[in-house]
Order: C-alpha cells, then structure tokens, then sequence
C-alpha cells in the first residue's frame, strides 16, 4: 500500500520506501468495523424505520426506532473516535435496549415474529462482538498505562540541540547587524 502514498506526494518530498508494521491492533480494527456497522444502521433507522418497523410488524414504533438510529450514530462516532471504549460499552447498552423492545414484539398476534425471532439472534451475535471488543479494549487499555512511552531521549530537532543553537545564533547575529545598519 505505501507505493500509493507516493502517488498523492510532491515532487520535493520524500519517497516512501517501506511502510512499518501497523500499530492497530484486531481489537481497534474490530471497534472501527462495529462503528462503520452502526452508523450505517442509525441512517437507515433514522432515515427510513419503515424498513427496520414493517418486517419486524412493529407499525406504528417508527419514532422509537428513529430514536434508536440516532442512539446507533453517536455510539457508531464514538466507535470510531479516540476513545472507542466507550462507544463499544454505549453499543453493548443500545444492543440490550433492542433485545428488550424486540422481545417485546413476540406477541401471539405479530404475524412477523419469526421475522422478530431472527432480529433477536443477529442483535444477540452482534452483542456479542460488541462486549468481545469492548472488554479487550478494557484489557489494552489497562496493559498500555503500565507500558508508558518515554521520550527523553529526544530533542525534537531533526538535526539535534546543537544544530539548532547554532542556527538561532547565526539568525540572532543576523539581525542584529540588519538592525545596527539601518
């Protein structure tokens, strides 16, 4: 894939010749996969519930599913933002609130409840994966405060402290003859 970063560079920048291994982690890949997933839902809940409420015989509960699709949004950014962690536990809360309205829905008189039995068995292994992911998350989360990056060895200067001092003296030198000419 790195030859495809050169594509979009300048002609004065530099190439890249290898690519490193990836720090991202199955977890964090998994966390991004749910987060695409639940934005995707929220739009169509959001968007069109008719399409979640008619085979579910749910007619009449398109509010509630528009205000699912907006809860399916949030966790899906939050999945997909720095702190993932919480946008998998707010994924794991919203699977339960669907598991609790879709039992709700396997009334004698919903001719859909097959339709509502299949939903249950999707949301559950979709939960599934959700407290999976959210729990290693937890785990890596907890393994990563022990491990601290240290950074002390390093200047920050491409060329080191002492290439930089002398840059600023010369600059420094520089203008103060430019002031002293004037």
């Amino acid at each position: 894939m790195y030859f495809l970063s050169n594509i979009v560079r300048f002609a004065g920048d530099p190439k890249i010749i290898r690519s490193g291994p990836s720090l991202r982690t199955r977890t964090d890949r998994l966390a991004q996969a749910l987060g695409w997933f639940s934005i995707a839902l929220g739009a169509i809940e959001l968007f069109a519930p008719s399409r979640v409420t008619r085979p579910l015989g749910m007619r009449g509960r398109e509010t509630l599913v528009r205000a699912y699709g907006l809860r399916e949004l949030s966790s899906g950014i939050m999945s997909l933002s720095v702190d993932k962690q919480a946008g998998l536990w707010s994924r794991v809360a919203g699977d339960g609130m669907d598991i609790v309205t879709l039992l709700s829905e396997l009334r004698t008189d919903n001719p859909r409840k097959a339709n509502v039995g299949l939903a249950l068995l999707m949301v559950g292994g979709i939960a599934l994966l959700d407290y999976m992911g959210a729990q290693d998350l937890a785990a890596q989360g907890s393994a990563r405060l022990g491990r601290r990056r240290l950074y002390s060895d390093r200047s920050g200067f491409p060329k080191g402290i002492e290439a930089a001092r002398t840059s600023a003296r010369r600059l420094t030198s520089r203008g103060e003859a430019a002031l002293t000419a004037s």
